[in-house]
């Protein structure tokens, strides 16, 4: 305020000398210029800032370019088991994710029994084993490598082929909301249900015999709604929401969403995140889910896998001497870890730091599609980085550990379907 009180007084002084004074100095062209060369000095400034960064990415790019020129070539991208567009992931990137998934425990079925990436798919094709009373097709995006069931309607696509549930399994599923029909995100959802019409559509708001349905409204939040249309001859109906505003979806943004079933138990997990617990979705045992179906309004979908049976870690390996998982995920042709495994490696290495005197080797194997020799090195790859996060992340002594890959040279089942190819690609834990 000082300030402020002596620079107004010093321009009234200026003002009020005489004008033959005032004439000679001119006060106030001299205000006017200084004024003008402030401003100018200050765009100067910027300007010379961006064209600072301006040189030094270029002299950074010329480094870059120098370097590979002398010998660091960029790493070549291997084939492997499906020619899908490949993103660059670094190890430590995908390292903190995994630490991200510390809370996340969620442990996949011990066998797959259904599972669905639309590789058997044409782009630009509805998939083959589904059925609709609307419209989708098989698409690539640029963002994320494989195939991806895009659909923008109103209406339903479904499992043609009726499932066999058991009471325990588990789903997991990619999927990214996308454009709806009426522009934004359109929101989305899915249903387990006991279907009436095994080979038609089955409407209303509550269809089938039962059903849980969980969906993702256009502006991002999860809700859910457990039903029973025939238990004891009364309807049981349940519903809830997920209100937190950190677990809205966002358009083109990719989430893993892993359902967990226990006779009348679900637990639903938006990638690390638990959003809902229902103690009593299905309340009548003797109903079991059939079908799997997606609905409004838009979103793409893959790598849909339904497992059953709970993993005997302990039994297989310390018993048997023979562990098979199927809870530990690569993206396609990567040989890194997915966060999405937290819970298998957690489980496995419980075990393994239990009896700190036994050794294991872990062997990796992929499936048939691309090139023998880019498959067993996949696979070599793949064993290693297991090796590595179960030491980095979870405290095994990696002494303990070897690794081995076996490609495609040993399948678990012929390589004709998705659910077989699936069985193939699978982490092996051998007692030494």
């Amino acid at each position: 305020m000082k300030n402020f009180i002596l620079l107004i007084g010093l321009l009234v002084g200026l003002f009020m000398l005489p004008e033959s004074l005032n004439a000679q100095i001119n006060i106030k062209d001299k205000i006017k210029n200084q004024t003008n060369n402030r401003a100018n000095n200050k765009v100067d400034q910027g300007i010379d800032k961006g064209l600072d960064a301006v040189e030094s990415g270029v002299k950074d790019l010329f480094k870059k370019k120098k370097k590979s020129e002398e010998g660091e070539q960029p790493e070549e991208q291997p084939e492997g088991e499906d020619q899908s567009t490949r993103q660059d992931d670094k190890q430590s990137d995908k390292s903190a994710s995994l630490q991200s998934y510390s809370k996340f425990d969620f442990i996949p079925g011990e066998k797959v029994i259904f599972y669905e990436d639309f590789s058997q798919d044409a782009i630009g094709d509805f998939p083959a084993l589904w059925n609709t009373n609307g419209s989708g097709e098989v698409v690539n995006t640029n963002l994320f490598p494989g195939n991806w069931l895009k659909y923008v309607m109103n209406e339903s696509i479904w499992t043609d082929k009726l499932l066999v549930l058991p009471d325990n399994y588990t789903l997991e599923f990619d999927v990214i909301p996308i454009e709806g029909t009426e522009g934004g995100m359109g929101g989305w959802s899915f249903r387990l249900m006991k279907c009436i019409n095994q080979k038609s559509w089955d409407g209303g708001a509550v269809p089938g015999n039962a059903g849980f349905h969980f969906g993702v409204e256009y502006f991002g939040r999860a809700f859910y709604r457990a039903y029973n249309n025939k238990l004891d001859g009364e309807f049981w109906d349940q519903k809830g929401n997920n209100d937190d505003e950190k677990n809205y979806q966002k358009k083109d943004q990719k989430y893993h969403m892993s359902v967990w079933v226990q006779k009348t138990r679900v637990r639903v997990y938006q990638n690390e995140i638990k959003i809902f617990d229902v103690p009593r979705a299905f309340p009548d045992p003797a109903v079991k889910m059939d079908r799997l179906r997606f609905e409004q309004d838009a979103a793409m979908i893959s790598n849909i896998r339904i497992a059953v049976g709970a993993p005997d870690t302990r039994n297989k390996l310390m018993t048997e001497g023979k562990l098979v998982t199927y809870g530990i995920y690569f993206d396609v042709n990567k040989d890194v870890v997915k966060p999405e495994s937290y819970g298998t490696l957690k489980d496995i290495a419980a075990v393994l730091n239990e009896v700190p005197d036994v050794k294991v080797k872990i062997v990796g194997h992929t499936d048939t599609d691309g090139a023998d020799a880019s498959n067993l090195d996949l696979s070599k790859r793949r064993a290693a980085s297991v090796k590595a996060e179960l030491a980095k992340s979870f405290g095994v002594n990696a002494d303990r550990l070897t690794t081995d890959g076996m490609g495609e040279s040993q399948p678990a089942a012929p390589n004709d379907t998705p659910v077989n190819k699936a069985l193939n690609r699978r982490v092996e834990f051998i007692k030494q």
